[in-house]
Protein backbone atom coordinates (compact mmCIF):
# COMPACT_ATOMS: atom_id res chain seq x y z
CA UNK A 1 0.00 0.00 0.00
CA UNK A 2 1.02 3.55 -0.32
CA UNK A 3 1.81 5.80 1.95
CA UNK A 4 -1.38 8.04 0.37
CA UNK A 5 -3.67 4.80 0.38
CA UNK A 6 -2.70 4.05 4.03
CA UNK A 7 -3.43 7.46 5.45
CA UNK A 8 -7.28 7.49 3.87
CA UNK A 9 -7.54 3.80 5.31
CA UNK A 10 -6.22 5.04 9.09
CA UNK A 11 -7.64 8.47 8.44
CA UNK A 12 -4.22 10.14 9.20
CA UNK A 13 -1.90 12.37 7.23
CA UNK A 14 0.54 11.31 5.11
CA UNK A 15 3.42 12.66 7.38
CA UNK A 16 1.84 10.72 9.88
CA UNK A 17 2.20 7.71 7.84
CA UNK A 18 6.01 8.53 7.19
CA UNK A 19 6.07 9.22 10.67
CA UNK A 20 4.65 5.66 12.02
CA UNK A 21 6.84 4.09 9.16
CA UNK A 22 10.42 5.17 10.85
CA UNK A 23 8.76 4.58 14.25
CA UNK A 24 8.39 0.81 13.41
CA UNK A 25 11.61 0.86 11.60
CA UNK A 26 13.12 1.99 14.53
CA UNK A 27 10.96 -0.60 16.58
CA UNK A 28 12.68 -3.76 14.20
CA UNK A 29 9.05 -4.47 12.45
CA UNK A 30 10.50 -5.43 8.79
CA UNK A 31 8.78 -3.12 6.54
CA UNK A 32 10.06 -2.20 3.13
CA UNK A 33 9.19 0.84 0.85
CA UNK A 34 9.41 0.15 -2.86
CA UNK A 35 9.44 3.36 -5.32
CA UNK A 36 7.80 4.05 -8.53
CA UNK A 37 3.84 3.58 -9.81
CA UNK A 38 3.25 -0.04 -8.49
CA UNK A 39 5.20 0.75 -5.48
CA UNK A 40 4.40 0.96 -1.52
CA UNK A 41 4.93 -0.23 1.57
CA UNK A 42 5.19 -4.09 2.16
CA UNK A 43 5.31 -6.13 5.73
CA UNK A 44 7.85 -8.96 5.05
CA UNK A 45 5.62 -12.41 4.78
CA UNK A 46 5.22 -14.35 7.72
CA UNK A 47 5.93 -11.68 9.85
CA UNK A 48 4.20 -11.83 13.00
CA UNK A 49 4.17 -9.85 16.91
CA UNK A 50 4.54 -11.57 19.98
CA UNK A 51 3.40 -10.44 23.22
CA UNK A 52 6.14 -12.39 24.92
CA UNK A 53 8.58 -9.90 23.29
CA UNK A 54 7.63 -7.23 25.27
CA UNK A 55 10.12 -5.34 27.31
CA UNK A 56 9.76 -4.86 30.87
CA UNK A 57 9.38 -1.26 30.17
CA UNK A 58 7.46 -1.83 27.75
CA UNK A 59 4.84 -4.21 29.80
CA UNK A 60 5.00 -1.23 32.39
CA UNK A 61 3.97 1.41 30.61
CA UNK A 62 1.04 -0.52 29.29
CA UNK A 63 -0.13 -0.53 32.37
CA UNK A 64 0.62 2.92 33.21
CA UNK A 65 -1.51 3.88 30.28
CA UNK A 66 -5.04 2.50 31.42
CA UNK A 67 -7.12 4.98 33.29
CA UNK A 68 -10.05 3.45 34.65
CA UNK A 69 -12.06 6.81 35.56
CA UNK A 70 -11.61 7.56 31.99
CA UNK A 71 -12.27 4.35 30.43
CA UNK A 72 -15.25 4.37 32.66
CA UNK A 73 -16.89 7.87 31.39
CA UNK A 74 -16.60 6.55 27.83
CA UNK A 75 -17.74 2.66 28.31
CA UNK A 76 -15.10 0.83 28.36
CA UNK A 77 -15.04 0.45 31.83
CA UNK A 78 -15.28 -3.67 31.39
CA UNK A 79 -13.55 -4.04 28.06
CA UNK A 80 -10.50 -2.39 29.93
CA UNK A 81 -10.39 -4.82 32.66
CA UNK A 82 -10.62 -7.65 30.08
CA UNK A 83 -8.01 -6.50 28.28
CA UNK A 84 -6.07 -6.32 31.12
CA UNK A 85 -6.23 -9.55 32.26
CA UNK A 86 -5.48 -11.14 29.06
CA UNK A 87 -2.75 -8.75 28.75
CA UNK A 88 -1.64 -10.16 32.22
CA UNK A 89 -2.14 -13.74 31.17
CA UNK A 90 -0.01 -13.69 28.56
CA UNK A 91 2.93 -12.30 29.85
CA UNK A 92 5.66 -14.34 31.30
CA UNK A 93 5.96 -14.81 35.10
CA UNK A 94 8.10 -12.07 35.84
CA UNK A 95 6.86 -9.50 33.55
CA UNK A 96 3.57 -10.28 35.23
CA UNK A 97 5.13 -9.49 38.63
CA UNK A 98 6.80 -6.30 37.60
CA UNK A 99 2.94 -5.45 36.46
CA UNK A 100 1.45 -6.38 39.35
CA UNK A 101 3.93 -4.05 41.87
CA UNK A 102 3.48 -1.40 39.40
CA UNK A 103 -0.07 -1.61 39.91
CA UNK A 104 -0.01 -1.48 43.70
CA UNK A 105 2.12 1.06 43.71
CA UNK A 106 1.22 4.05 41.12
CA UNK A 107 -2.26 5.36 40.23
CA UNK A 108 -3.00 7.79 37.75
CA UNK A 109 -5.96 10.79 38.73
CA UNK A 110 -6.96 12.48 35.83
CA UNK A 111 -9.39 14.75 37.62
CA UNK A 112 -8.25 18.29 39.10
CA UNK A 113 -7.82 19.24 42.51
CA UNK A 114 -11.06 21.65 44.52
CA UNK A 115 -13.42 20.58 41.40
CA UNK A 116 -16.46 18.14 41.46
CA UNK A 117 -16.46 15.49 38.59
CA UNK A 118 -17.46 16.92 35.30
CA UNK A 119 -20.70 15.34 34.75
CA UNK A 120 -21.48 14.71 31.04
CA UNK A 121 -24.38 12.15 30.44
CA UNK A 122 -24.83 13.04 26.70
CA UNK A 123 -20.71 11.46 26.43
CA UNK A 124 -21.27 8.34 25.49
CA UNK A 125 -24.06 9.25 22.88
CA UNK A 126 -20.61 11.79 21.42
CA UNK A 127 -18.38 8.97 21.41
CA UNK A 128 -20.67 6.85 19.42
CA UNK A 129 -21.20 10.02 16.84
CA UNK A 130 -17.72 10.29 16.26
CA UNK A 131 -16.89 6.92 15.90
CA UNK A 132 -19.57 6.21 13.29
CA UNK A 133 -19.26 9.81 12.17
CA UNK A 134 -22.54 10.56 12.56
CA UNK A 135 -24.19 14.29 12.46
CA UNK A 136 -25.41 15.07 15.61
CA UNK A 137 -27.58 17.92 16.58
CA UNK A 138 -27.49 19.35 20.05
CA UNK A 139 -28.68 22.14 22.24
CA UNK A 140 -25.76 23.78 24.15
CA UNK A 141 -25.55 25.71 26.66
CA UNK A 142 -22.79 28.45 27.07
CA UNK A 143 -21.91 31.55 28.30
CA UNK A 144 -23.07 34.53 26.02
CA UNK A 145 -26.26 36.76 25.53
CA UNK A 146 -27.90 33.93 24.00
CA UNK A 147 -27.23 31.00 26.53
CA UNK A 148 -28.38 28.15 24.96
CA UNK A 149 -28.02 27.57 21.26
CA UNK A 150 -28.71 24.82 18.27
CA UNK A 151 -26.53 23.56 16.19
CA UNK A 152 -25.54 20.63 13.69
CA UNK A 153 -21.90 19.45 14.57
CA UNK A 154 -19.72 16.88 12.69
CA UNK A 155 -17.65 15.41 15.68
CA UNK A 156 -13.90 14.97 14.50
CA UNK A 157 -12.79 13.78 18.17
CA UNK A 158 -12.95 14.03 22.02
CA UNK A 159 -10.54 15.16 24.16
CA UNK A 160 -10.12 14.43 28.18
CA UNK A 161 -8.30 17.99 30.00
CA UNK A 162 -7.90 18.47 33.15
CA UNK A 163 -10.92 15.97 34.17
CA UNK A 164 -13.26 17.87 31.36
CA UNK A 165 -14.40 16.57 28.30
CA UNK A 166 -14.02 18.05 25.47
CA UNK A 167 -15.74 18.08 21.87
CA UNK A 168 -14.10 18.77 18.82
CA UNK A 169 -16.38 19.41 16.03
CA UNK A 170 -17.62 21.29 12.45
CA UNK A 171 -20.00 23.54 12.67
CA UNK A 172 -20.92 25.93 9.33
CA UNK A 173 -17.36 24.58 8.13
CA UNK A 174 -15.24 25.79 11.33
CA UNK A 175 -13.97 23.48 13.64
CA UNK A 176 -14.95 24.57 17.46
CA UNK A 177 -14.30 22.98 20.40
CA UNK A 178 -17.87 22.22 23.05
CA UNK A 179 -17.72 21.49 26.77
CA UNK A 180 -19.44 18.07 26.58
CA UNK A 181 -20.77 18.57 30.22
CA UNK A 182 -22.77 21.61 28.73
CA UNK A 183 -24.98 19.78 26.03
CA UNK A 184 -28.49 19.96 27.39
CA UNK A 185 -29.97 18.27 24.47
CA UNK A 186 -28.46 15.43 21.56
CA UNK A 187 -30.27 14.22 18.72
CA UNK A 188 -28.10 11.39 16.94
CA UNK A 189 -28.76 11.99 13.08
CA UNK A 190 -28.71 9.25 10.47
CA UNK A 191 -26.88 11.59 8.20
CA UNK A 192 -22.83 11.00 7.79
CA UNK A 193 -20.19 13.16 7.35
CA UNK A 194 -16.91 13.02 5.49
CA UNK A 195 -13.71 13.51 8.15
CA UNK A 196 -11.16 15.21 6.58
CA UNK A 197 -7.89 13.11 6.21
CA UNK A 198 -5.69 14.98 6.81
CA UNK A 199 -6.91 16.47 10.34
CA UNK A 200 -4.93 15.40 13.17
CA UNK A 201 -6.59 15.86 16.25
CA UNK A 202 -3.54 15.98 18.57
CA UNK A 203 -2.36 19.16 16.55
CA UNK A 204 -5.40 20.79 16.81
CA UNK A 205 -5.79 20.17 19.99
CA UNK A 206 -2.45 21.91 20.79
CA UNK A 207 -3.09 24.90 18.70
CA UNK A 208 -6.38 25.47 19.98
CA UNK A 209 -4.95 26.19 23.57
CA UNK A 210 -2.12 28.28 22.02
CA UNK A 211 -4.69 30.14 20.36
CA UNK A 212 -6.85 30.22 23.64
CA UNK A 213 -4.01 31.49 25.33
CA UNK A 214 -3.55 34.61 23.27
CA UNK A 215 -7.13 35.23 22.69
CA UNK A 216 -7.91 35.42 26.48
CA UNK A 217 -4.61 36.93 27.28
CA UNK A 218 -5.26 40.93 25.42
CA UNK A 219 -3.19 43.38 27.58
CA UNK A 220 0.29 43.02 30.00
CA UNK A 221 0.69 44.20 33.66
CA UNK A 222 4.05 45.04 34.59
CA UNK A 223 4.66 44.76 38.84
CA UNK A 224 6.72 44.26 41.83
CA UNK A 225 7.06 40.89 43.61
CA UNK A 226 8.99 39.70 47.11
CA UNK A 227 10.36 37.06 47.56
CA UNK A 228 8.00 35.10 49.25
CA UNK A 229 5.75 35.87 46.28
CA UNK A 230 7.96 34.32 43.86
CA UNK A 231 8.22 31.51 46.25
CA UNK A 232 4.30 31.08 46.73
CA UNK A 233 3.58 31.77 42.37
CA UNK A 234 3.61 28.35 41.59
CA UNK A 235 0.93 27.33 44.22
CA UNK A 236 -1.61 30.17 43.40
CA UNK A 237 -0.95 30.76 39.54
CA UNK A 238 -1.67 29.31 36.76
CA UNK A 239 1.92 27.49 34.79
CA UNK A 240 1.08 30.62 32.01
CA UNK A 241 2.37 33.65 34.56
CA UNK A 242 4.59 31.52 36.26
CA UNK A 243 6.75 31.16 32.86
CA UNK A 244 5.88 35.14 32.07
CA UNK A 245 7.59 36.10 35.55
CA UNK A 246 10.37 33.28 35.46
CA UNK A 247 11.10 35.06 31.78
CA UNK A 248 10.34 38.82 32.29
CA UNK A 249 12.14 38.83 35.88
CA UNK A 250 15.14 40.97 36.88
CA UNK A 251 15.71 41.73 40.39
CA UNK A 252 15.54 45.46 41.44
CA UNK A 253 19.21 47.51 42.89
CA UNK A 254 17.46 48.90 45.91
CA UNK A 255 16.55 45.65 47.05
CA UNK A 256 15.16 41.61 47.44
CA UNK A 257 12.27 42.64 45.33
CA UNK A 258 11.92 42.04 41.20
CA UNK A 259 10.40 43.37 38.35
CA UNK A 260 8.20 41.67 36.07
CA UNK A 261 5.77 41.69 33.03
CA UNK A 262 2.78 39.06 33.09
CA UNK A 263 0.16 38.83 30.63
CA UNK A 264 -3.75 39.87 31.30
CA UNK A 265 -7.14 38.75 30.90
CA UNK A 266 -9.32 41.54 32.16
CA UNK A 267 -8.51 44.08 34.82
CA UNK A 268 -10.87 42.26 37.38
CA UNK A 269 -9.50 38.65 36.47
CA UNK A 270 -6.04 40.17 37.06
CA UNK A 271 -6.72 41.73 40.28
CA UNK A 272 -7.84 38.79 41.38
CA UNK A 273 -4.53 37.32 40.92
CA UNK A 274 -2.70 39.44 42.60
CA UNK A 275 -4.78 40.32 45.79
CA UNK A 276 -3.73 36.02 46.11
CA UNK A 277 -0.16 37.50 47.04
CA UNK A 278 -1.65 40.13 49.37
CA UNK A 279 1.12 43.19 50.28
CA UNK A 280 3.80 40.53 48.51
CA UNK A 281 2.86 42.41 45.13
CA UNK A 282 2.73 45.77 43.92
CA UNK A 283 1.17 46.74 40.70
CA UNK A 284 3.25 49.48 38.45
CA UNK A 285 0.98 49.14 35.58
CA UNK A 286 -1.69 49.75 33.90
CA UNK A 287 -3.39 52.37 35.80
CA UNK A 288 -6.47 51.45 35.40
CA UNK A 289 -5.01 47.74 37.20
CA UNK A 290 -2.93 49.87 39.90
CA UNK A 291 -6.37 51.90 40.55
CA UNK A 292 -8.72 48.67 40.57
CA UNK A 293 -6.80 47.05 42.74
CA UNK A 294 -6.73 50.32 45.04
CA UNK A 295 -10.08 50.51 44.98
CA UNK A 296 -10.89 46.97 46.28
CA UNK A 297 -8.37 47.23 49.08
CA UNK A 298 -9.34 50.07 50.55
CA UNK A 299 -13.21 48.52 50.46
CA UNK A 300 -11.56 45.57 52.33
CA UNK A 301 -9.98 47.99 54.76
CA UNK A 302 -13.15 49.92 55.56
CA UNK A 303 -15.16 46.09 55.74
CA UNK A 304 -12.71 44.58 58.42
CA UNK A 305 -11.76 48.22 60.72
CA UNK A 306 -11.16 47.09 63.95
CA UNK A 307 -12.65 49.65 67.02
Amino acid sequence: MTAQQLADELEVSVRTVYRDIESLHAAGVPLFGEAGHEGGYELLAGYRTRLTGLTSDEAEALFLTGLPGPAADLGLGAVLATARLKLMAALPAELRDRANLLRQRFHLDTSGWYLDPDRAPHLAEVVSATWNQNLIRVRYRRWAPRPEVVRTLAPYGVVLKGGRWYLVAAAESRVRTYRVSQIVRLDLLDQRFDRPAGFDLAEHWDGYLRDFDDRRHTASASIRLSPRALDLLPHVWEPALVRAVRRSGRAEESGDWSRARIPMESVEHTAGLLLRLGADVEVIAPEGLRRHVAEVVTTLSGMYQVH
